[in-house]
């Protein structure tokens, strides 16, 4: 364990020598580390685009990955207070520190959790949408530990918890949720902007 600890001890500080200089990246990665659920929330509008037309399946995915993606950071909040692991400028006084400070928890990540369930979830919508989606998963979690806000371990937890609350889940849930999307489409209100095409709509 405390191998484990000095190996991510001494990636957060490669990264944060990384960020020491490339002073020009400050900013857009500070900005991607604080803002960048907003494109999470682009990603998941085109999800629902992508589903409108194709099977109840594929509508039941797209519906999932934003409860996934709520559901993980809600399952996260309990297991940081247990683990209860300080940020990396608390106990690191040397560090460049590019995030706002804050009194929360480090470990696992809410933002590398958010992320990791959002594309897993787009996943099971388009291979396409969710492979863009895990780039910028990843993005994001390397910009974290980028601004000193996480430890490298805190945001590979994240990115393993969302995934697996969002692959586990809908494992559990895609048959209820497949069958509700079904019986959504029957409704007036819904059936004009998500009638499924039969033509392009999986088996």
């Amino acid at each position: 364990m405390n191998e484990l600890h000095s190996l991510d001890d001494r990636l957060l500080l490669d990264v944060n020598t990384f960020a020491r200089d490339t002073g020009w990246l400050h900013g857009v990665v500070a900005g991607y580390a604080n803002y960048g659920i907003v494109l999470f929330a682009v990603l998941l509008l085109a999800g629902l685009v992508v589903a409108r037309r194709g099977s109840s399946r594929t509508l039941a995915a797209a519906g999932w990955a934003p409860i996934t993606m709520l559901v993980a950071v809600g399952l996260n909040q309990p297991i940081g207070s247990a683990v209860a692991e300080a940020r990396p400028y608390a106990t690191h006084a040397h560090l460049l520190v590019l995030a706002h400070r804050t009194a929360d928890f480090s470990f696992p990540s809410d933002h590398a959790v958010m992320a990791g369930a959002a594309a897993t979830g787009l996943l099971l919508v388009s291979r396409k949408l969710g492979a863009v989606a895990w780039v910028a998963a990843l993005v994001m979690a390397f910009a974290r530990v980028y601004i000193a806000a996480h430890y490298p371990w805190d945001v590979v937890a994240g990115l393993a918890l969302g995934a697996a609350v969002a692959g586990l889940g809908w494992l559990l849930f895609r048959s209820p949720l497949t069958a509700l999307a079904a019986w959504l489409r029957e409704r007036p209100v819904v059936r004009t902007a998500f009638a499924e095409d039969r033509v392009l709509a999986r088996p």
